[in-house]
């Protein structure tokens, strides 16, 4: 093993071990290794920020953006409002919300597609009086299938395509997946329709109706005793009454700083604070009856506006600015006028004051403020809203016009009129000129971590490659599996490729495992076709975890979900995928 090989092998094992242990975002994980990697002279600087010009960096950012101008058209929710039926039975509702989110995703940003569903999801377990819990991993897994069907429904294709453009001089075309995506989608779907939801814990199940997570004991937060309130110099016992009557329980006081315990004896001072949990009703109604503050809304202009204040429930999604951060550090009320009210985890109290707690994907975040400034600030922030109210800045009169120019585009991509990457630029020019996405929107669409992970590993990955490094864990794989047929190999690859997806990013394990999988067939003598599209569906895969794909992690808060739930509907699904996809792969690309 040459000095290049094993500093390559050191880097990407680094990452590797970075990614798996989540403390660092990925995108830092991945641009610093790509500057160790120009410093210690394994990639040439000039090759260093080739993979920003990459096309599949540029595909998947357009993607983004033209993802962006579909869910502000109201698309989604014109399509779910014809489909939706009251009264459905639970299995009905499931098929027709993952057909739905599989149709949306295969044309459109997953991510994008899940988070327009999820409140329409939520608001119609909440109307028949069942648990989003039954409901919304089962449309999470769905939206992730539906990625597999076309070029542009989940990064791992667009990579894929472009690697084998590079590779075999030709890509993978916009419908190459859809034999094998289509395939694996309807039997996944089928399985969380009608057996995969029957998995998911009682626990969660019975513990997380509707209206435990919005309006019962979830949220911790913090209301402050004004200097004239008549409360000062009273017990903590005196509001016992009140608390019970609001539905409300008083956690403790905060006094200067300090926490000052729950003691019922403890007498009220004036600036003290009140740590309460309760839903966002109980809380306003709480403070209105006890003339308490929010903390913070008295600071005047340019913080929060008393006359118009609002509360939205949003949910933090992973790698979203607020992702890993507090509300204090980040300045949520001094740069975006909106304060951090309460913090819902699955139950979790908290010893941690409000908005100096680390916020972490899955979080459910109750902010108080102005209705304008909280929808700016849950786009700005990378939160998904969960009330209705967070969604009225959609331009349906505009859904049929933004449908139109994007059909025409997949259209016109498909015949080979234009470029797949050209077709979409235009769409997102488009969007711009006629209204559908304003031009301040076009960068905020964009999920810049994935495009500097992209950018990143792009130029690692064939440093890796001309190195040899591919040739040597395609040989290691061939060793173990010496004296089988390729498909066993096949196999192997896909699971061990699925396995990876669990737990990092799939477009780091689609860049890693892509040059892998055509070493692997050049030295059996095999096409390379079967190889590729074994890593692109089972890199998409990533069903066991709430940390393989972004999805899960969104449903994770919502829906109630432990870390260890997720296993027990997306094992049999992986297994499942594996089953149908191994003989459709051989079947339309045979070896």
């Amino acid at each position: 093993m040459t000095t290049d090989q094993i500093i390559l092998f050191t880097i990407l094992s680094g990452v590797l071990i970075f990614l798996l242990w989540g403390r660092w975002r990925y995108d830092i994980v991945a641009f610093s290794a790509l500057l160790i990697a120009v410093v210690t002279g394994v990639l040439p600087a000039s090759q260093a920020f080739s993979g920003f010009g990459h096309s599949a960096t540029v595909v998947v950012a357009l993607v983004l953006v033209v993802g962006h101008g579909l869910s502000r058209s109201g698309v989604v929710e014109l399509i779910a409002s014809k489909i939706i039926q009251a009264g459905a039975s639970l299995s009905s509702h499931i098929g027709v919300m993952a057909a739905l989110a599989a149709a949306l995703s295969s044309l459109m940003n997953n991510v994008a597609a899940l988070a327009l569903l999820m409140p329409l999801d939520i608001d119609t377990a909440d109307k028949e009086k069942r648990s989003p819990a039954l409901t919304l991993m089962p449309i999470s897994f769905a939206s992730i299938l539906g990625g597999l069907v076309t070029l542009i429904g989940t990064p791992p294709n667009i990579v894929i395509a472009t690697f084998r453009e590079q590779t075999l001089g030709e890509p993978f075309k916009m419908f190459d997946f859809a034999p094998v995506g289509m395939a694996c989608a309807v039997v996944g779907i089928i399985f969380v329709t009608l057996i995969g939801w029957r998995l998911i814990p009682a626990t969660r199940v019975d513990k997380n109706v509707p209206k435990d997570l919005f309006n019962l004991d979830d949220y911790v937060a913090e209301l402050k005793v004004a200097k004239d309130n008549d409360l000062i110099g009273k017990s903590l016992r005196e509001l016992d009454e009140t608390a019970e009557s609001k539905e409300v329980q008083v956690l403790g006081l905060i006094r200067n700083g300090h926490h000052m315990g729950a003691s019922g004896y403890l007498n009220i001072a004036p600036d003290d604070i009140l740590v309460v949990q309760a839903g966002p009703k109980a809380i306003e109604a709480f403070a209105g009856t006890l003339e308490l503050k929010y903390v913070d809304t008295e600071l005047g202009p340019g913080h929060l506006e008393n006359a118009s204040l609002e509360l939205m429930e949003v949910v933090v999604t992973q790698d979203g600015v607020i992702d890993g951060r507090s509300a204090l550090s980040l300045g949520i009320l001094s740069r975006y006028g909106a304060h951090l009210l309460g913090v819902s985890r699955s139950g979790q109290r908290f010893r941690e004051r409000v908005r100096q707690l680390t916020l972490r994907a899955g979080d459910v975040l109750l902010l108080l403020g102005n209705k304008d400034r909280l929808v700016e600030a849950t786009h700005r922030l990378g939160c998904l809203p969960l009330a209705e109210r967070g969604l009225q800045v959609m331009k349906r009169e505009k859904a049929s016009l933004a449908i139109a120019v994007f059909l025409s585009a997949i259209v016109t991509a498909s015949f080979g009129f234009l470029d797949l990457t050209a077709a979409l630029a235009v769409v997102a020019v488009l969007y711009v000129i006629l209204g559908i996405v304003p031009l301040r929107e076009i960068y905020e669409a964009v999920e810049w971590p994935v495009i500097i992970l992209l950018g990143s590993l792009i130029p690692l990955g064939s440093a890796f490659e001309s190195s040899g490094g591919t040739t040597i864990v395609a040989s290691g794989i061939l060793y173990l599996s010496e004296g089988y047929s390729p498909v066993v190999v096949l196999t192997a690859l896909m699971i061990i490729t699925m396995t990876l997806s669990d737990v990092l990013n799939n477009v780091a394990t689609t860049i890693i495992a892509a040059p892998i999988a055509l070493e692997i067939a050049a030295s059996l003598g095999v096409s390379p076709d079967p190889f590729l599209m074994a890593v692109a569906v089972s890199a998409s895969c990533a069903f066991l975890t709430p940390i393989g794909h972004k999805n899960n992690t969104l449903v994770m808060g919502p829906g109630g979900y432990s870390f260890g739930d997720y296993w027990r509907m997306g094992l049999p699904l992986e297994i499942l995928i594996l089953l149908v996809g191994i003989p459709m792969i051989l079947i339309v690309w045979p070896l």
